[in-house]
């Protein structure tokens, strides 16, 4: 047995205006579900249901099949049915890519080189200072 809204097509805004547990829709697999009534049977609570609008506003279709939901779940699904989503509502997915920056050798450039010497002849200097004027000192 399906609801009444078999077949009706929503978009994401509409699906997403369902977000409470007074009214709770769920996209699973392009399919929308109206799990409300379920929220209170649910062995994780309602908590675990509804978290897709209120955290993560997205498709639960992973996270069903990671759990591991039993057949009678998934039948469960049919009575739950509302209708399809308007994929072309939804946003697509972008990879992360990173802005083109040249690749920098910094031990290699000549402006690592010259912070080195500024570095170390000062250094040398002080060094050789203090060098020679202990082994030069005249005895009293």
């Amino acid at each position: 047995m399906k609801m009444g809204g078999e077949g009706k097509v929503y978009t994401l805004a509409e699906f997403s205006q369902h977000n409470n547990a007074k009214d709770c829709w769920l996209l699973i697999g392009g399919k929308v579900y109206n799990v409300t009534k379920f929220l209170e049977d649910h062995p994780g609570g309602d908590e675990v249901v509804c978290k897709w609008h209120d955290e993560y506003r997205k498709d639960a279709t992973d996270d069903f099949e990671d759990v591991g939901h039993s057949s009678s779940a998934r039948a469960m699904l049919d009575e739950l049915y509302v209708g399809d989503i308007d994929a072309s509502t939804i946003p697509t997915k972008t990879k992360y890519t990173p802005p083109n920056q040249p690749h920098y050798e910094q031990d290699k450039t000549l402006e690592f080189v010259v912070k080195l010497l500024q570095f170390l002849v000062p250094l040398l200097i002080l060094g050789l200072a203090f060098g020679i004027r202990f082994n030069t000192k005249l005895p009293a």
